[in-house]
């Protein structure tokens, strides 16, 4: 197997965002959570440019990266104290969690085992044009993204309203 920049670049890309998945999920300080958070999805932004997919990396940056990540910040800083610090797991959850990860480490496992990877022989990339994407995007047919934009929209606002109720109580 040769070794070229985009094996390296690719290596350094997964092994960067699962460094920082695991800080996300153990750390005990819910801003730093978030930022790490931050890192994770600006990793993989970099792993659709890596791939060639411009359009869908800059969707991750501004969507996920920028919109989700202060939505997230915004609702901690404005629920939680300063210095609050997430609580420690009971033993029975810690194994809960450890058998969870277990189980669907070897589901992925089994999957990729079983899977048969075939080398792609077309590699023309295809043409699609800004009107394509955009009436695709607006479509409410069966491969249309209008209802889970909407859907995600409106959970977001609810996100939004019930912070600043928690934070208006106080």
């Amino acid at each position: 197997m040769e070794i070229t920049l985009e094996t390296v670049v690719f290596y350094f890309l997964a092994a960067f965002i699962t460094v920082f998945s695991l800080l996300t999920v153990t750390t005990t300080r819910m801003v730093r959570s978030a930022t790490y958070l931050l890192f994770v999805l600006f990793g993989t932004a970099g792993i659709y440019f890596l791939l060639g997919y411009t359009f869908l990396g800059s969707v991750q940056i501004m969507v996920y990266a920028g919109g989700i990540v202060v939505l997230y910040v915004f609702s901690i800083l404005l629920t939680s104290g300063e210095g609050d610090k997430a609580i420690k797991l009971s033993r029975s959850k810690f194994l809960a969690g450890l058998g969870t990860t277990l189980a669907g480490a070897v589901i992925v496992l089994f999957i990729t085992l079983k899977h048969k990877f075939l080398a792609t022989t077309d590699l023309q990339p295809i043409e699609v044009s800004f009107d394509t994407i955009g009436q695709q995007m607006f479509s409410s047919d069966k491969y249309g993204y209008l209802l889970p934009f909407e859907a995600v929209s409106l959970l977001l606002l609810a996100c939004i309203v019930g912070g600043l109720l928690i934070a208006r109580k106080r």
